[in-house]
């Protein structure tokens, strides 16, 4: 392999180019869905954050001005460069990377919040993303956070159990509907604060995807 070759292959560790263009196209048509909890999300966020998982950039839009700078990573090729075309049109800084979140281009401690938004769920090693997330986060930050999740109920859980087993991932860009966010934040060190489980969308019927968990949870500041 060329170098040019292995520079291209390291830039896209995560490629999806049907699912890309199927997410692209339905998160801007589920926006007015999304957008309050978006806003909900990065609320309050100010100093260096860094975005894990930042899709074709429909977040940018809603960071706060207090925010400085977002580094934005990004994996997938096509879904990049939509994030870099939303970042010209931010109210703050956006510089759009390639990464993955099990290894982040990034030095340690150098930002003041993370951002985990729709992304925990496909990421391959969870514990080992979030030691990463916990690694780029200064002692004391915050990490927000906007997840699918485990169904409250047995049989839905088990039957997301089961899709993720099976043909879920293959469909969705490697999207996993039954981790547990919350237990695996704990897991990596992280101390929990506020957060809520909900429905998305609230109301109609309920998909494997449709339940999710919102809230923020920090690095110990003695850590």
């Amino acid at each position: 392999m060329s170098p040019r070759s292995a520079k291209a292959a390291s830039r896209d560790a995560v490629h999806h180019p049907v699912f890309a263009r199927f997410y692209a196209r339905h998160s801007v048509a589920a926006e007015p869905v999304i957008a309050a909890y978006r806003k909900e999300l990065l609320a309050g966020l100010s100093g260096r954050v860094i975005e894990v998982g930042a899709g074709n950039g429909l977040n940018f839009a809603h960071y706060p001005t207090a925010v400085s700078e977002v580094v934005a990573i990004e994996p997938e090729r096509m879904l990049r460069q939509l994030a870099a075309d939303a970042a010209v049109r931010a109210d703050v800084p956006v510089d759009v990377v390639p990464g993955v979140a099990e290894a982040l281009p990034v030095k340690s401690e150098a930002f003041d919040g993370v951002v985990a938004s729709l992304v925990l769920c496909s990421v391959r090693d969870v514990p080992r993303a979030l030691a990463e997330l916990r690694r780029v986060l200064r002692p004391g930050g915050e990490l927000r956070f906007f997840e699918h999740g485990v169904a409250p109920g047995a049989g839905t859980a088990v039957a997301q159990r089961v899709l993720d087993r099976t043909v879920w991932p293959l469909l969705f860009g490697g999207c996993h509907v039954a981790r547990d966010t919350v237990g695996a934040l704990r897991a990596a060190g992280f101390e929990l604060g506020p957060y809520r489980r909900l429905l998305v969308p609230p109301k109609g019927p309920k998909l494997p995807s449709s339940y999710c968990v919102l809230g923020t949870a920090r690095r110990p500041e003695h850590d």
